[in-house]
């Protein structure tokens, strides 16, 4: 008796362990798809393929090159030894920085003065091209989004700006 139970739990433990071991399908199409959630049936159907047996190929990556070694004391920028940048460094760099961006701020600016100038409040002069209305009021609404868009870059130009040391 106990060698019939002991038969029939390794009968069991087989059955389950063949069936963990489930076929994988290639199906074809973009994106190409791997899965074993098909019956063979399925499989068919949608033109998929087993892969059981086919060889696998590795590929190789290759690893990142260490930088090349320079002269001793040709440093293009003077580090501290916890590679940090120097001090002095980066207050130049940032006082660089807020020239740009304060230079990008005024042309900015300059711009939303001269749309709002066209636009008029709402009313911007009539063109000689515009005889159909429908050309004026898509005019019109070109206009207003661009200055909601010159009006959100000088945000964004303040907001950076506002950031710098």
């Amino acid at each position: 008796m106990l060698y019939r139970s002991a038969l029939l739990f390794i009968g069991l433990t087989c059955g389950v362990a063949a069936e963990a071991q489930s076929v994988v399908y290639r199906c074809p199409g973009p994106p190409v798809l791997y899965t074993d959630a098909l019956t063979p049936k399925e499989a068919q159907d949608k033109g998929c393929r087993s892969i059981e047996g086919t060889p696998i190929t590795v590929l190789q990556g290759q690893r990142p090159r260490a930088p090349a070694p320079t002269a001793p004391g040709a440093s293009a920028e003077p580090r501290s030894g916890d590679g940090r940048v120097d001090p002095a460094q980066q207050r130049s760099r940032d006082g660089e920085r807020r020239k740009v961006l304060e230079t990008e701020l005024r042309e900015s600016e300059e711009r939303l003065a001269a749309l709002q100038r066209e636009y008029q409040g709402g009313q911007p002069e009539r063109r000689g091209d515009e005889r159909n209305f429908q050309k004026y009021l898509d005019r019109v609404a070109e206009l207003k989004t661009s200055i909601t868009r010159q009006e959100n870059d000088i945000q964004a130009l303040k907001r950076e700006i506002s950031k710098l040391p």
